[in-house]
């Protein structure tokens, strides 16, 4: 799917300069596009070097969080829900430990350790599965919930903010969990009424019930300020919130001897190679969306879109926002660079580059994430997982235009 994404940005491209030079005489469209080319390859470049510092400060500082017994604490907490909503896996089995750790070290924002534990949670599954070549209905739920699964601490956006020059590159903090949640719950609804899953159990209530009122308490505080104060307040909370968690993090470490700075120190080294490491899919990414958008193509496109929001007499500035929508379930590292594109076009601290940073972080990646854990246990029958995956991801992505423009808008 990357490749097909990859290769129609610069076929779209060249299609596009090649109509306007031919039809419209325009003879400086090629020259824009071999300088957005070299110009956006050099600032991918850029990019990923000035993020290895701050991408540092987070991973070292969730390494720290992970080895301090938090994944362990959301794992004991998360376990009765799972048994609950998954009643064909036996108390006790291996895959609800696996699948409770990888839940909650996306929660966390450890993708390094949530990718290895998902895929154990599957294997474990599968050997329940009675049927091999054909999803069970705990994989699919699995896989909605991970795909959709709340994010407590978005690290990588809030460094490429950072990065990229916003005044305060957490105020999307509280957005982005509004996003989550409601991608989240889109999601369990979706495959609860497909595999008829009593949402109406006194545990499962209790669990739903706590994180709905939680949310509706956000919501409740901040619709009861006007703008300004509603910007102020929640940056303050964010603030708040994730400092909180950082020293969590370090006084649990503390009471248990070990050594944080040590840990810091490793996860800080993992994050430098981190973002070393993305450069190629940066530069790949960045620069094939750069010649899509010098050629004429995205404008074309977007002013499509644009006429028929025109219509429906709707503000329109979301449309700036839609490239990180449109890519974010089918490849993770090409909508991190539409992010990324927005916001160098428009600002960091623009409405579509807030609005981009609120879609990044409502979901995860479905394909990506279908192909990785259904190809591991070599499913070939979904079923229903893509279709509630993308139902997860819509209920996200119309979310988060919504929490940008009532907070931002």
């Amino acid at each position: 799917m990357l490749n097909f994404i990859w290769i129609f940005f610069f076929l779209g491209a060249f299609l596009t300069a090649a109509c306007k030079l031919l039809l419209f005489g325009d003879q400086a469209v090629f020259s824009q596009l071999m300088a957005a080319m070299f110009s956006l390859s050099k600032t991918a470049f850029e990019i990923s070097l000035g993020l290895g510092g701050v991408l540092s400060l987070w991973m070292g500082v969730m390494k720290i969080g992970e080895h301090s017994g938090f994944i362990a604490l959301l794992t004991r907490g998360l376990n009765p829900l799972f048994s609950r909503l998954m009643p064909e896996i036996p108390a006790g089995h291996p895959a609800l430990g696996a699948m409770t750790m990888n839940i909650a070290a996306n929660m966390l924002g450890l993708d390094n350790a949530a990718t290895p534990m998902g895929i154990k949670a599957m294997q474990d599954m599968q050997t329940l599965n009675p049927h091999p070549d054909k999803a069970s209905n705990p994989q699919i739920l699995f896989l909605v919930l991970n795909t959709s699964s709340i994010t407590l601490f978005p690290v990588t956006i809030f460094a490429y903010r950072a990065q990229l020059g916003a005044a305060n590159p957490t105020d999307v903090f509280i957005p982005i969990l509004i996003a989550t949640y409601m991608s989240t719950l889109t999601g369990l609804l979706a495959v609860a009424a497909v595999q008829k899953i009593n949402l109406l159990d006194k545990v499962v209530l209790a669990y739903l019930g706590g994180l709905t009122a939680a949310v509706a308490g956000l919501l409740a505080y901040f619709s009861a300020l006007d703008q300004p104060a509603m910007l102020a307040q929640s940056a303050l909370v964010s603030h708040v919130i994730l400092f909180s968690l950082v020293i969590a993090f370090i006084a649990a470490a503390a009471y248990q001897r070990l050594d944080a700075y040590q840990l810091f120190i490793e996860g800080a080294r993992q994050g430098f190679q981190t973002a070393v490491g993305i450069i190629p899919y940066l530069v790949a990414m960045l620069v094939a969306f750069g010649v899509f958008r010098a050629s004429g193509a995205l404008e074309l496109l977007t002013g499509g879109i644009g006429f028929c929001v025109d219509l429906l007499h709707l503000d329109k500035r979301f449309i700036d926002g839609l490239p990180t929508a449109l890519l974010k379930p089918f490849s993770g590292s090409g909508a991190r660079a539409m992010m990324i594109d927005t916001m160098q076009t428009h600002g960091a601290d623009s409405f579509a580059g807030r609005l981009a940073s609120v879609v990044q972080g409502s979901t995860e990646t479905t394909f990506y994430v279908l192909a990785v854990y259904f190809g591991a246990v070599k499913i070939q029958q979904i079923r229903h997982a893509a279709t509630c995956g993308m139902l997860a991801d819509l209920g996200g992505i119309v979310s988060a235009i919504f929490v940008t423009y009532w907070f931002f808008g």
